[in-house]
């Protein structure tokens, strides 16, 4: 897949280290400049390159169609300075202090756990608020931090959501799997998700049982052992926690091993990614993803909608745009309602947040006393022929689910 790269977010890891940022000015409207002092800075820390350079590049464009829609919005726009974190978490918790020692006033990112973590030490330390697009792991919101926030759900959240959406998918499909092998990433984010598992699933009474738990690294080129060891389980269907290259790689290696299970449902991003669907054309199809998401029938989502398809025709609205949208929304309203540029002052303002016009599925931006928006909610989407339909919940579906996955060798 080509990923449109405009050139102040190309970085290699010398320029990295060295301190250069290079940084696209966003003015705000004249009236709100004099009001507030000048723009706000806000550093963007995306893995960019390394093994989820992907992602992370995907990320961008919803930073990229941000301006247009926060000036429609009546909000001020932001002085954005891009930053790298080579999927590393060292190098995310380097570069975060060397934004912050720059001058930069808000931080946003990082989309993986681990890198987020770091940031948000770092963030704490400093006192400069950090509003996180992507990020499950639990812990980050549990520390007691007061410049932290975070509009994504938790790993636990994702969970629940996850198999309520499953047995509503079921239901309306009239079929269940009896068991699956559950196979995951080993990095933060999959580890937060396998030990929420066994905390959350016996709640729901899920119609299967898990045959087999299989770890793997997601930097890993060779996945032929755990989809053998999987295959051998006999179980009906995959459940997984992967990353984009894995999800590819896991895909690959179902075909070549023939072994078509009667649904893969993914708890987390790569099967629904568009390097994912057009990688593999029509052998991407049917894959069940359930995860945070856009509600069609909210006003602003055409309008992100519309925003992506012109500035990327062919690129499909996703989780990584809608919420690395939503920071920034969140930091352009708190930077509005503040009139200031202070971080406390900031850090204070996005603690009363009160967003409803916004396009994740829920009632809105919030944030609890721990910096969580606890209410946002997610869907259950499906592959169907390179786009991606909602299945569940309801009230949000477009369509049916498309059940059993039809066999990798009848396609043409």
């Amino acid at each position: 897949m080509s990923h449109r790269r405009h050139s102040n977010t190309v970085f290699t890891r010398r320029g990295l280290l060295a301190g250069a940022a290079a940084t696209t000015s966003l003015v705000a409207t004249p009236s709100i400049m004099r009001a507030q002092g000048g723009s706000l800075k806000v550093g963007v820390l995306l893995p960019r390159s390394g093994f989820q350079a992907g992602i992370g590049q995907d990320c961008q464009r919803g930073v990229d169609i941000a301006p247009g829609i926060l000036g429609d919005l009546g909000l001020p726009n932001l002085a954005i300075v891009n930053g790298d974190t080579e999927s590393n978490v060292e190098v995310a918790r380097a570069r975060a202090e060397k934004m912050i020692n720059e001058g930069v006033q808000l931080l946003v990112g990082a989309f993986d756990s681990g890198q987020s973590s770091a940031i948000a030490q770092v963030a704490e330390q400093k006192g400069i608020p950090f509003v996180i697009n992507i990020a499950a792991a639990p812990p980050i919101t549990e520390q007691g931090y007061k410049f932290v926030f975070r509009n994504f759900p938790t790993a636990p959240m994702i969970l629940s959501d996850a198999f309520a959406n499953q047995k509503e998918t079921f239901a309306v499909a009239g079929a269940a799997p009896k068991s699956v092998v559950f196979m995951h990433v080993n990095d933060t984010f999959g580890t937060s998700m396998q030990q929420g598992i066994s905390a959350v699933m016996p709640k729901f009474e899920m119609p299967y049982k898990i045959a087999e738990q299989i770890a793997y690294d997601p930097t890993a080129r060779d996945l032929s052992v755990e989809v053998s060891k999987a295959k051998s389980t006999g179980a009906d269907a995959l459940l997984v926690v992967s990353r984009l290259n894995d999800a590819i790689l896991l895909t690959r290696e179902l075909i070549k091993q023939r072994w078509t299970p009667t649904a893969v449902l993914s708890m987390g991003p790569g099967w629904y990614e568009d390097q994912y669907l057009k990688t593999l054309g029509k052998l991407s199809d049917g894959p069940l993803s359930f995860v945070p998401w856009h509600d069609p029938k909210k006003k602003l989502s055409p309008q992100l909608e519309g925003a992506l398809a012109k500035a990327y025709p062919g690129v499909n609205l996703n989780t990584n745009h809608i919420f690395t949208f939503e920071a920034l929304l969140v930091a352009a309203d708190a930077f509005r309602r503040a009139a200031s540029t202070d971080p406390k002052a900031l850090a204070d303002t996005i603690r009363t947040t009160n967003i409803t016009n916004n396009v994740s599925i829920g009632p809105g931006i919030q944030f609890n006393p721990k910096g969580q928006n606890d209410k946002v909610k997610n869907a259950a989407i499906q592959n169907v022929g390179g786009k991606l339909v909602v299945v569940a919940p309801e009230e949000a579906a477009s369509a049916k689910p498309e059940w059993p996955m039809k066999p990798y060798d009848k396609r043409s």
